[in-house]
């Protein structure tokens, strides 16, 4: 096994390259190029320069992962004959991931390395924007480019933009947090004299004729909160400003406590887009819930007890734990083996209480904790073989409210009505229907229904007491015909 010697060809020409790496290149021998494409590599062979380039290999792949991996590997297989040279663009160890790959192989004993600098390209693109690093910046790879690792604040550098087709892919990408208009740069041959820069807008970045090998795309710094409205940071901070001393009264004064009913107001709202298969609306709907958790964290923090890091810390803990199907070596053959072993992680985490109904308790619906009592009980074997027995019982319960209604105190009445109710929930759980939701569905049928009513009455110019029963329940008659519906959506 000989030595790798690593040399960078530097960001621009000839003249930005050091005189050590210069030397060198004029005496290796073998010289093996990532890419020949290099103006120090134009104006050397003007000077004899010999050298095998693996151009070749890109032409092979369609991802630039294997074509990386292709050259490491051939260089390694050539170091096992004597020591050889392989030159890179700019310096090996920034935006090289061929480097890495080699330095990986090192790691395990399969090669020996020698790197020698050349001039990065950084600091040639610091020069021709005008930019303090200092300030913060992001290198990132266009080849790779996520936009959830993007930080808004900081100049961002986007290297290994070689066409117009990594250009457009790095275009959409910043779309997904970026306005389509925000102004961007694309520097080309930085620090040489054919030095390039040319502003436009996002949308027309993979439309410029001057996109090579030698390009990277500058995004500034969004200065505005309002560019950065797709930022989680940016919600969080709204929200502890609307907390603070120079923020809103109104949720200055809110508490855990004061905020459940709305919690369970946006829950609903959302439930109601689903079901109306809205999309815009449940995106709309899913921000309102946001909302509450992101107060519901801020007020945490500022009472000092958990902030949003430990909410994420606590569920992504959680998720990790009980899927261990996916983030561990557990195989599932089934959805329904993924359940079981859910309850039994969560049996093991969250001791048996004294009694099985113990953490069934849901304070925002009697309906979810009497459904929720049910089926606990069920699962230990306390109901009937089918749903005929629950059916027999509500008939019971319904003849025991109405001798209580004929004779019994308002006492007794409520207690048998909650029995009838309490049976009806259970002849849900036997048919699969969540009692909740269908009381939501019913509310909203109702009052889609009424709405029509009283849009039929102010048609005929008279108030709503004017008009007999029988003639509001013709009203009522139409909508529940579906004409009540269909206007009804119109107006939504």
């Amino acid at each position: 096994m000989h030595t790798i010697h690593i040399l960078g060809l530097g960001a621009g020409d000839l003249l930005q390259l050091p005189l050590g790496v210069y030397r060198t290149l004029k005496e290796a021998d073998p010289l093996y190029l990532r890419t020949a494409d290099h103006p120090v590599v134009e104006e050397l062979e003007t000077e004899g320069l010999r050298y095998e380039s693996f151009d070749a290999i890109y032409e092979k792949h369609d991802d630039f992962a294997p074509v990386y991996r292709e050259i490491a590997e051939t260089l390694i297989a050539h170091a096992e004959n004597g020591a050889i040279y392989y030159a890179v663009p700019g310096h090996p160890l920034v935006a090289e991931q061929t480097v890495q790959f080699l330095i990986e192989a090192e790691k395990q004993g399969r090669c020996e390395l020698s790197i020698a600098g050349g001039q990065s390209f950084l600091d040639a693109i610091f020069g021709a924007l005008r930019i303090d690093p200092i300030e913060g910046f992001q290198l990132v790879d266009g080849t790779g480019l996520d936009s959830d690792r993007l930080n808004m604040t900081e100049h961002l550098l986007i290297a290994q933009v070689y066409d117009q087709f990594s250009a457009s892919e790095v275009k959409l990408s910043l779309m997904e947090k970026y306005p389509d208009d925000y102004p961007v740069t694309i520097v080309t041959a930085a620090g040489a004299s054919s030095e390039r820069l040319r502003t436009v807008p996002l949308h027309e970045l993979d439309r410029s004729a001057e996109i090579d090998n030698l390009t990277t795309v500058y995004v500034p710094p969004a200065t505005e909160q309002t560019q950065r409205l797709k930022e989680w940071q940016t919600f969080r901070n709204i929200i502890a400003k609307l907390r603070s001393p120079e923020g809103c009264p109104w949720d200055r004064e809110q508490t855990h406590e004061s905020l459940r009913p709305y919690l369970l107001e946006e829950a609903h709202e959302l439930l109601q887009a689903i079901e109306e298969e809205d999309d815009e609306a449940i995106a709309e709907e899913l921000g309102d819930v946001l909302l509450q958790v992101f107060l519901h964290a801020q007020i945490g923090q500022d009472n000092g007890y958990f902030q949003l890091e430990d909410v994420l810390q606590a569920i992504s803990d959680k998720m990790i734990r009980r899927h261990p199907h996916v983030f561990a070596d557990v195989e599932v053959a089934s959805a329904d083996e993924v359940v079981d072993n859910w309850q039994a992680i969560k049996r093991q985490e969250k001791p048996a209480g004294e009694s099985l109904l113990d953490g069934q308790d849901r304070f925002s619906s009697s309906l979810m904790t009497s459904y929720n009592y049910q089926k606990k009980a069920a699962k230990a074997g306390f109901t009937w073989k089918d749903a005929d027995g629950a059916w027999a019982k509500f008939e019971e319960e319904l003849q025991e409210f109405k001798d209580e209604v004929a004779k019994g105190s308002k006492d007794k009445q409520l207690d048998e009505f909650g029995d009838l109710l309490f049976t009806l929930v259970n002849i849900a759980r036997f048919y699969g229907l969540s009692p909740e939701q269908a009381m939501v569905q019913a509310n909203r049928k109702f009052r889609t229904r009424f709405s029509h009513v009283e849009r039929r009455a102010q048609e005929g110019g008279r108030t709503f007491s004017d008009y007999t029963l029988d003639q509001l329940d013709g009203f009522w008659n139409e909508a529940k015909a579906g004409h009540g519906e269909d206007e009804d959506h119109e107006t939504r």
